[in-house]
């Protein structure tokens, strides 16, 4: 068994390498004992699985460790995952879950795979994860097969769902293109699009675990080349990109790729004053202009901080640049790719000019995620470091307005910022800059890096 699995956010891992029937039983058990304990009279927890091969025997031994544990599972099947966070908030013939656990690798290569876990509608992250993890490492019992489950049709009630909320739009005329990446976003979408009459095209909707036609990460720009061929043909209007589990999403017009921080902007104005969570690798445009009719916070990365930021300052909406969007403004606070390409498609119903607006943004350079390549044992000391040399540094530095330690440390410049990060799923840091010219944004990485390099020499 291997410490490493349990992450900040999740737990991922190799099946069978690392993920194997007895550690994935003991995962169902502890975190069925840690649900009772948190709620007493704890009975139900739904699970659901994604696309990856091996996701149905996952199930089954994740089963056998809460039925072990004394709680029973309720079995939604192939199912995206912000389906399973739904499941959390409506009943099943009167039947309610108090917890909830996803099998998912989510983007991560098809060896893969993992387990986002809720507890009484919120995530279950962070130290309970690590401490689950040392109880599991330290217990060499053996759990016995028990796979029974109460089946329940989570898809059908969630399709229902986002067909009522959004049933009102109009779209004749308009024709969208969306590539599911053969991840699980194709289980709901096209009947939802059916049902709303909008037309469509869907590249790779088949669900395959092997993910034949390109990796399932709608923020990497390799991974939308099909898509962009597409729009490129002029026959549609957008085209929506999705991750493997569906709870992140990329938004394309024929000229743009609208990353997540943009689109937060976009949100938050159809939002009678807002309050809007962003992570510390978002663009600075996105706070100023939020602030300038809302309030926009600066917090960390990561889906369950983010909801419980979300839920913490009773904000209206959150967003990370790769696409994770969360709506607590008429949903759940979650982050749910599927019901954001609805609220994507309301604005374009409402004569709302993605690329016009787009383009009357402030105009600022930012690169992508820059990853530098660490070690687990040496990654938050780096970050401790550097903030220890920013406090004095050289001479010929450029000159520091302000310093944002809320998650690793933003650093804000004249014309712009740089930040370091240490990853909280990998052994990197993980560096961003943005300043109002390219050279600008060039010049605060090199010397970010600079610094970088001098800590690791000493």
């Amino acid at each position: 068994m291997s410490a490493s699995i349990f992450r900040e956010y999740d737990i991922r891992g190799i099946f069978q390498e690392e993920l194997n029937e007895n550690i994935v039983k003991k995962i169902g058990f502890y975190f069925a004992k840690e649900l009772i304990k948190k709620v007493p009279d704890a009975t139900f927890v739904s699970v659901g699985y994604d696309a990856r091969l091996h996701s149905p025997q996952l199930k089954d031994w994740l089963t056998s460790g809460i039925n072990h544990a004394g709680l029973e599972v309720l079995d939604m099947g192939l199912v995206p995952t912000p389906v399973n966070y739904f499941s959390n908030f409506v009943d099943f013939n009167g039947l309610e879950c108090d917890g909830s656990i996803m099998i998912t690798g989510s983007h991560n290569p098809p060896e893969y795979n993992g387990f986002k876990i809720t507890i009484d509608k919120d995530p279950f992250f962070g130290e309970q994860i690590y401490s689950m993890g040392r109880d599991i490492l330290a217990d060499d019992s053996v759990i016995p097969d028990n796979n029974i489950t109460i089946e329940i049709d989570a898809k059908n009630k969630y399709i229902n769902y986002i067909v009522n909320h959004f049933k009102a739009l109009k779209l004749e005329g308009k024709k969208f293109v969306f590539d599911c990446g053969n991840g699980v976003a194709g289980v709901v979408l096209r009947e939802i699009l059916d049902k709303l009459n909008i037309k469509h095209k869907i590249l790779f909707e088949e669900p395959d675990g092997n993910f034949p036609n390109h990796h399932p990460d709608p923020s990497d720009e390799h991974t939308l080349i099909d898509i962009k061929k597409e729009l490129a043909s002029g026959e549609f209007d957008f085209g929506f990109a999705y991750d493997g589990d569906a709870d992140r999403i990329a938004l394309l017009s024929e000229k743009n790729n609208f990353k997540g921080d943009i689109l937060a902007i976009f949100f938050s104005r159809f939002i009678k004053n807002p309050t809007v969570i962003g992570e510390v690798k978002c663009s600075q445009v996105m706070y100023d202009t939020i602030n300038s009719y809302g309030k926009a916070i600066m917090y960390k990365t990561g889906h369950s901080n983010l909801k419980v930021k979300i839920k913490e300052e009773k904000a209206d909406f959150a967003a990370e640049v790769s696409g994770h969007l969360f709506f607590n403004d008429r949903y759940f606070g979650y982050d749910d790719a599927i019901y954001a390409t609805f609220r994507a498609l309301e604005l374009i119903d409402q004569g709302f000019d993605y690329d016009k607006e787009y383009e009357a943004l402030p105009k600022v350079y930012s690169t992508p995620e820059i990853n530098i390549t660490v070690t687990e044992d040496t990654k938050f000391k780096i970050i401790d470091d550097l903030k220890l040399a920013l406090k004095n540094p050289p001479s010929d530095f450029e000159t520091i307005k302000d310093i944002i330690t809320v998650d690793g440390v933003r650093v804000i410049f004249q014309n712009g910022w740089g930040l370091v990060r240490a990853s909280n799923t990998t052994p990197k840091l993980v560096t961003r800059f943005e300043a109002n010219t390219k050279e600008n944004a060039k010049l605060y990485e090199d010397i970010l890096v600079k610094m970088l390099n001098n800590i690791g020499e000493n």
